[in-house]
């Protein structure tokens, strides 16, 4: 997928990017691709295959949830910054706050910010287990994303907890996502989500399968969760 493609295909779902726009995505591609030289930040490189499985990957989230509102977003283990620097680019009115536990990473994100000059975005150099516990940030966001981080099962207890009352958890998976939400459904309801809707497509050009979970934060966490680093991971709530 090409720039010119990528700009097609979302207008086709509404999204109208403007020259700005496609120009931040330039430099987003370039920048990664230079500091990827230094780092490991991503294996894809190929400039069709960055525009299509990260920019329009991320995107995609935005087909089935209307980001025009100025949310309040945590994007938890965000990597290179997927999926909320590509939507924060398309809609400039979110607030975004990237967490992530390399530093490296942390480094790359505020480069970024800098040179696509992006305002409202913060970025933590911390575990998700220890950003949930943290009054500062438990239970304050609007909206709370997760893009390819881990299961649905230890997903749940990295993000719910930072989600607020009745605000909404996304998490961006591949196939076997009716797996996922069978065997993470303990989870969800420990932690107070509850599954709103599950939507399924297909990534043009290759096809290859992808679901997009909204789940609504319906009760508060209790306290307990998220239990300390690596517990998780290690034992999920099943």
């Amino acid at each position: 997928m090409n720039p010119d493609q990528f700009k097609a295909a979302l207008a086709e779902k509404g999204i109208v990017l403007s020259d700005r726009q496609m120009e931040q995505y330039e430099i987003y591609f370039k920048t990664l691709v230079e500091w990827n030289e230094k780092m490991n930040l991503t294996a894809i490189t190929e400039k069709e295959e960055v525009y299509l499985k990260h920019f329009y990957d991320s995107i995609s989230a935005a087909f089935y949830f209307d980001f025009n509102k100025p949310f309040t977003i945590c994007d938890v283990g965000a990597g290179a910054g997927f999926p909320s620097i590509p939507l924060k680019i398309a809609f400039p009115n979110l607030n975004i706050t990237i967490v992530d536990s390399l530093n490296k990473r942390i480094s790359f994100l505020e480069h970024l910010a800098k040179e696509l000059g992006l305002e409202n975005t913060q970025f933590i150099h911390d575990r998700a287990e220890t950003f949930g516990k943290n009054p500062l940030y438990r239970e304050k966001y609007e909206l709370v994303m997760a893009r390819a981080v881990a299961r649905l099962s230890v997903l749940s207890e990295l993000c719910l907890p930072l989600v607020q009352m009745d605000g909404t958890f996304i998490a961006m998976k591949g196939g076997q996502a009716e797996e996922e939400i069978q065997s993470g459904k303990k989870a969800l309801d420990v932690l107070g989500g509850k599954v709103k809707s599950v939507h399924s497509f297909k990534l043009p050009v290759e096809e290859s399968e992808r679901n997009i979970l909204v789940i609504e934060k319906k009760k508060k966490t209790p306290k307990q969760y998220p239990r300390k680093p690596g517990t998780p991971n290690k034992t999920p709530i099943e």
